[in-house]
């Protein structure tokens, strides 16, 4: 096995500015950690905020849905571009939102926008590289995200003491930003789908996929347990007296932890089976929300946060590139569709059910976190790694 440096050096030159795009628009994140404190500073209350959180969620889920299929029939860097130049002018029209119902909506219309590239980013970094170098380049794509993570939250932080409108605006300019270098930097990537292509068949060969949809189910309980790091853990956060400034830099130590420990660890575990690896990581997240519960001082947060962030290091990059791997090249952007598509359900329930849960019985909600994360390893764990559509 090469050193990890001389697989990096072997990655092409378009991956490399996707990683670059991506880490631009990552930085710029800045709404969404924040938006449940922004609801309540102009006034909504702690359920109202979790449900328009929720919006962005069901936003999420028609960009799956969608974005893997825009990604197979148009091409991936142009649904990347039409993700960033939309994103940015929702995110500019949901800043003027005042009433609940326009706030609601407008929340749904930038998670469909805003998350619209992620299908397609995944499907063309899986063209772009050989088959045994696509879990170390998806090791390096969550590097670049999570470098723009680990400074994004601190400097958002930093933004709303001053003013929430900055969050906004500068969401949209990082975005811009991305859209122009996808437009002029990124190449276009397959086109896999056949004019007169039967409408369902890929959905159908997924369905016939049981270690994929397996893994699906697994993907969304972890989502929900994740989901709560936006929601219920910035409330958590504030209700121990602690500042939004704190949440900020809590969440950009997990960013500084994957930054310094995420590749290293990968170039480890892409030598083993994924599915038994990416378990222990789902485990590992669904023990370190739970833990969170008992947390009431910075170092205790901060050892909850250490926890679960090492199990998203462990089952990250297998993860996307077991999905690369699973789905036959005709499908690729609608099987990685399908992969965010999990994720958007657990944004989709999570901050409901979570800030539900938080505003009633809070030790309902940390335990379930634990039981998800157990859930999630022994789907895992329990089923068989073949796959038919491999």
């Amino acid at each position: 096995m090469p050193s990890l440096f001389q697989q990096l050096r072997t990655l092409p030159r378009a991956a490399w500015i996707l990683f670059g795009g991506t880490f631009i628009n990552r930085f710029g994140t800045f709404v969404m950690p924040f938006l449940i404190l922004y609801l309540k500073e102009i006034g909504y209350s702690t359920i109202q905020a979790g449900l328009a959180v929720g919006a962005y969620g069901a936003g999420h889920i028609v960009a799956s849905a969608s974005g893997g299929h825009l990604a197979d029939r148009i091409g991936r860097r142009n649904t990347i571009v039409l993700s960033m130049f939309g994103s940015a002018a929702a995110m500019l029209a949901l800043s003027q939102a005042r009433g609940f119902a326009w706030i609601v909506a407008f929340t749904g219309v930038t998670g469909a926008f805003a998350e619209l590239y992620r299908p397609a980013s995944h499907a063309l970094l899986a063209d772009l590289v050989r088959p045994e170098q696509r879990t170390i380049s998806f090791g390096m794509y969550r590097f670049a995200v999570n470098l723009g993570f680990a400074a994004g939250p601190a400097t958002a932080g930093f933004l709303a003491e001053h003013s929430f409108f900055f969050l906004f605006a500068g969401d949209a300019i990082t975005s811009v930003l991305y859209g122009v270098i996808a437009l002029f930097a990124l190449p276009q990537g397959l086109r896999t789908f056949v004019q007169g292509e039967r409408a369902g068949g890929a959905i159908r060969v997924a369905l016939r996929d049981r270690p994929f949809v397996i893994f699906l189910l697994a993907s969304v309980c972890i989502a929900t347990v994740d989901f709560q790091m936006g929601s219920t853990l910035p409330l958590h956060i504030t209700s121990l007296g602690f500042t939004p400034r704190i949440y900020g830099l809590l969440i950009s130590a997990n960013g500084v932890m994957i930054i310094l420990f995420e590749l290293l660890i990968t170039n480890s575990t892409q030598r083993l089976r994924a599915r038994p690896v990416i378990a222990i990581g789902f485990l590992l997240a669904g023990t370190g929300f739970a833990l969170t519960g008992l947390a009431r001082t910075v170092p205790a947060l901060l050892a909850t946060v250490v926890v679960w962030t090492l199990g998203e290091m462990i089952s990250s990059p297998l993860a996307a590139a077991y999905v690369a791997e699973l789905a036959p090249e005709r499908y690729r952007g609608r099987y990685m569709g399908l992969f965010v598509l999990s994720w958007s359900i657990g944004m989709l329930v999570g901050p409901p059910l979570g800030t539900w849960a938080f505003a009633h019985n809070r030790a309902l909600l940390w335990g379930g976190c634990g039981l998800l994360g157990g859930l999630a390893a022994s789907l895992l764990l329990l089923s068989s790694p073949k796959s038919p559509a491999a």
